[in-house]
């Protein structure tokens, strides 16, 4: 089982992961031929794909979603509220393959399980997942503006974690966004900050980890030192452990 970001942060999200001849991706967040490229970047074509999960309907995580799958003729995996919301990104010629999900019921996709769970994040019906090959466990952690007893439940366990370090909060509110625009980021619903992340780790069995992936990272509100420093503060590791998902180059395969 191996994992990578084609990119992650306020301009465009998307994960993929694979395992023998699955390959899902999550999210897709870029414009089709940006996707295409990045796919490239990993050794990997749109037809090799087996399907895609959308987290929510903000844009730089569906942005190509919809206009890709019909292309390629991908299947997508996505709440009900999320659907409701993504409207004007399905043109009614498409002819795609949209599969609803409930965010408490896991669900099998070729050689992966899946398993959906709710976040708070101002969106209609936002979700993250974990996917699993039956002896191996990644999970995903984005948009989300704070954690939650069943969010630390979820993610125990793990192989591997992709968590978001958003902002640092001094520089958020250093910043030269809107008061209105700050407490959107900083509030319940918004993005993680860098502690309020660090803290997220310290609550599950990090230990165990083999790879941790921060991502969705502010380009003007954070920085890739100050998240480094804040993880390791919570849990004494290797700051050459702890990977970067980049807006510009994602990562690389990573080996679970």
């Amino acid at each position: 089982m191996q994992f990578a970001s084609l990119g992650s942060g306020s301009a465009g999200n998307s994960f993929v992961v694979k395992q023998n001849k699955s390959l899902l991706m999550v999210d897709c967040g870029f414009a089709i031929q940006d996707v295409v490229s990045r796919l490239e970047r990993l050794n990997e074509t749109p037809e090799s794909l087996s399907g895609i999960l959308l987290t929510h309907e903000h844009e730089d995580h569906v942005k190509g979603a919809f206009k890709f799958a019909n292309k390629f003729k991908i299947p997508i995996w996505l709440s009900y509220g999320t659907f409701k919301m993504c409207a004007k990104h399905i043109i009614e010629s498409y002819e795609i393959d949209l599969n609803m999900i409930d965010s408490h019921n896991t669900f099998e996709i070729q050689d992966f399980l899946v398993e959906p769970f709710p976040v708070p994040h101002d969106a209609r019906e936002p979700t993250q997942f974990t996917l699993s090959n039956g002896n191996h466990k990644l999970g995903i952690l984005t948009d989300t503006g704070s954690s939650t007893p069943h969010i630390e439940k979820v993610l125990q366990n793990l192989d591997a974690l992709i968590i978001e370090f958003n902002h640092d909060l001094n520089l958020l509110e250093s910043s030269e966004y809107t008061y209105s625009l700050k407490k959107r980021i900083s509030g319940k619903l918004g993005h993680l900050d860098n502690q309020t992340a660090a803290d997220i780790l310290g609550k599950i069995q990090y230990k165990k980890l083999k790879h941790l992936v921060a991502a969705h990272l502010s380009e003007k509100n954070n920085t890739e030192d100050l998240v480094k420093e804040a993880i390791v503060k919570k849990i004494e590791c290797d700051r050459n452990w702890i990977k970067i998902a980049t807006q510009a180059e994602g990562t690389s395969w990573q080996i679970i």
